[in-house]
């Protein structure tokens, strides 16, 4: 017992002891403060920024504590072993001390925030959390068509945000364009076609091309970007087959799979009504007439 009590009172065994004292309370503090916000504050976003910025403060505190309680009265002996110390922890811990450096990095320049739907090292989902190291999202896509959950929560480094393209279609600009194709035959009525889809169009998008028109200006005040046409427009494309109506839109970033199903059901039955005045095309097959062959057969007496 007395050698265990001698052991504390050595110099380095009592820094050690104290530096690993300071580490608890200030990981006990953290919960507590965390749980205080969690009880006061009732909105979810502020809250969740706010239990965020109390870890981050706590992890900076415990590397303060942790530089500090090492250092030596000599600054020479002091500067080379925190040299030393940061070569070595820089090699060893590379692609922890990226990830945090890469989330003051989505936090302060505001990258992603949660709830956002993003694009990042060929993943597809919304975020629902951003911690310290990982970005957590749920997933898109895979073996699921267009915008639908798989169900899989994917954790990504926050690392990533360095090395390469993050593609998020809800930040400043919450809309996405999309195309749809209607295929008509060249005995159909073409003008009435393109009335009936742009109608339609017109009448199912209004909110979305009135809504979009704000925030379109504001990104083309923003960023060095062209102005661009919200309003649904039409193209048309003749084929071997058929004509084919190419109707461009914008649509809310989370509604695009509905958004395209409204509008085919309602043109389907637009087509259907217009007593086969347009008529929907289908790939055909051509079955050109063969040449008569005349064959003689001559019975032959031996």
């Amino acid at each position: 017992m007395q050698e265990f009590f001698d052991f504390f009172k050595q110099p380095m065994a009592m820094k050690i002891a104290t530096l690993v004292i300071w580490i608890a309370i200030i990981l006990i503090l953290i919960g507590l403060v965390r749980k205080f916000f969690k009880r006061r504050i009732d909105d979810t976003t502020i809250r969740y920024k706010a239990q965020k910025a109390v870890e981050i403060i706590g992890y900076i505190l415990i590397f303060l504590v942790v530089i500090f309680s090492f250092t030596i009265d000599d600054v020479t002996d002091y500067t080379i072993i925190i040299g030393l110390f940061t070569a070595g922890l820089t090699f060893t811990l590379q692609e922890l001390i990226l990830s945090i450096a890469g989330s003051f990095y989505i936090f302060l320049v505001r990258v992603y925030k949660p709830g956002d739907r993003i694009e990042i090292n060929g993943i597809k989902g919304d975020v629902i959390d951003i911690d310290s190291i990982y970005t957590t999202i749920m997933e898109m896509g895979e073996w699921v068509n267009s915008d639908n959950y798989s169900g899989r929560i994917v954790k990504i480094s926050n690392a990533f945000v360095f090395k390469g393209p993050i593609k998020n279609y809800s930040m400043d600009f919450p809309f996405v364009w999309d195309e749809l194709n209607v295929v008509i035959t060249y005995d159909s009525n073409i003008e009435l076609a393109k009335k009936i889809v742009y109608d339609i169009a017109n009448e199912q998008l209004s909110e979305y091309a009135k809504d979009s028109t704000t925030k379109w200006r504001e990104m083309v005040e923003r960023y060095y970007i062209e102005n661009a046409a919200i309003e649904p427009t039409i193209a048309l494309r003749l084929t071997d087959n058929w004509i084919e109506l190419n109707l461009r839109y914008i649509t809310d970033y989370k509604k695009r799979r509905a958004t395209k199903h409204q509008l085919f059901e309602s043109i389907a039955q637009a087509i259907t009504n217009t007593n086969k005045d347009v008529h929907f095309a289908s790939t055909t097959l051509q079955l050109l007439k063969i040449p008569e062959v005349e064959i003689s057969l001559k019975n032959q007496s031996s």
